[in-house]
């Protein structure tokens, strides 16, 4: 354990941060899942927009490498575009 006050400040914060960072993503993964179970076109539309500045947003506070980020982006647009072809 820990003797410095800051050393004790920073495991606190880190575990807050830690548990905010998985939460974030897990969320986004859930979304990811149900933008994908979506057969609605118009609906998959809106749900892209939401998933897309989350992953945007995950990519900022560097929770997810922003190549990855990317991809995501890619083939979940390319799966809305999909819908819309059929």
């Amino acid at each position: 354990m820990a003797n410095h006050k800051s050393a004790l400040k920073r495991i606190r914060s880190n575990d807050a941060k830690r548990l905010r960072n998985r939460y974030q993503a897990k969320t986004t993964r859930t979304f990811i899942k149900k933008l994908k179970g979506t057969t609605d076109q118009a609906e998959a539309q809106e749900l892209y927009k939401t998933v897309s500045s989350m992953l945007d947003r995950l990519a900022k506070k560097n929770i997810i490498h922003k190549n990855k980020a990317a991809n995501n982006k890619s083939k979940l647009a390319k799966f809305v575009n999909s819908l819309a072809a059929a």
